[in-house]
């Protein structure tokens, strides 16, 4: 049985987490808040050195392997973001790792898999069939399999960002955070419960692939057609670990169309002078539609990563 971890497994993460990552900055910025008509705060986590949030989670897991474990190796299925933080955790701590990504994957975060020493392997069209393969070799294989949700250890690393956000605005009255498979959402529940429970979590996902929204929806394990650009947020299948906790502890989710996240990339290009990948934007094109009920009010948002392809940015930029 999984465990649900809990705020001293968070604490305990960044400990373990803090000789290797520097901290993020939270920064707020005028055009944004005039945009809004609220003050945002956006945790940087696209200045990772993966430029994405998820390295918190990976070094944290895979700094605590056993021996036989690490002599194994690990495997992993992603899109991308989940993969590079496996990768860069592996070879921090001398691990062989194993990407299993779709065929389309994005071509930069496929480089910088290969650049931190791991095997990428290709498989299917979507990353629900990449998954299933890499579940497949880690079963024929021995791998010790990542599962990009349903790691304890994993969304106690990731929650590290909310302690940081909380830490360094404490009057925060909402944050939002993207929802792929729902690791990061549910670290943020845990953070932001236990340092100030008055503080609304409320996830994003794209309305392209509505998996993990539909599965907290209805509180129960959900598949739907995934179809989005957004890579981060490309599931197909509601997590079970990170459901559990959002069931519990997530206070809203709101579904935003593909279009309104190529906008908000813009918008935080032109706003915040920063490159944000479909994910990373989410937050922000989620804030704008719920503008009305957050007026004047002080929001975070994690920017989970700034991977986007040269492909996506041009989209972006062609659809305002």
């Amino acid at each position: 049985m999984v465990t649900i971890p809990d705020f001293q497994d968070v604490l305990a993460a960044r400990r373990r987490i803090r000789p290797h990552l520097l901290r993020t900055p939270l920064h707020t910025y005028p055009a944004i808040n005039d945009l809004i008509g609220a003050q945002v705060f956006i945790k940087h986590e696209n200045h990772q050195p993966i430029c994405a949030f998820k390295v918190r989670g990976g070094i944290n897991l895979i700094s605590q392997l056993t021996d036989e474990e690490r002599e194994r190796g690990v495997i992993a299925a992603s899109t991308g973001n989940h993969g590079q933080s496996v990768a860069y955790a592996a070879r921090l701590f001398d691990v062989r790792a194993r990407i299993v990504v779709p065929l389309g994957a994005n071509p930069g975060k496929v480089a910088s898999m290969r650049g931190m020493g791991a095997e990428v392997i290709f498989h299917g069209e979507r990353f629900d069939d990449a998954r299933l393969h890499c579940e497949a070799l880690a079963r024929e294989r021995g791998y010790r399999y990542v599962h990009s949700g349903d790691e304890p250890m994993l969304i106690a690393g990731v929650a590290t960002e909310a302690v940081e956000m909380i830490e360094d605005e404490p009057e925060l009255d909402a944050i939002f955070v993207p929802v792929g498979g729902g690791s990061g959402a549910a670290g943020v529940c845990i953070a932001a419960r236990a340092m100030k429970p008055a503080i609304q979590v409320i996830g994003v996902q794209s309305d392209s692939a509505p998996a993990a929204y539909e599965s907290w929806k209805q509180r129960r394990l959900l598949e739907f057609p995934n179809h989005t650009f957004a890579e981060g947020l490309a599931t197909g299948t509601g997590f079970s670990l990170p459901q559990k906790i959002l069931w519990e502890k997530l206070d809203d989710f709101a579904l935003v169309s593909d279009e309104e996240i190529r906008r908000a990339m813009v918008w935080m290009i032109e706003c915040a002078h920063t490159l944000a990948e479909g994910a990373g934007a989410s937050p922000l094109a989620a804030i704008y539609k719920m503008r009305d009920r957050f007026a004047g009010k002080k929001i975070g948002m994690v920017c989970s990563g700034g991977n986007t392809s040269l492909e996506h940015l041009k989209e972006a930029l062609a659809s305002v």
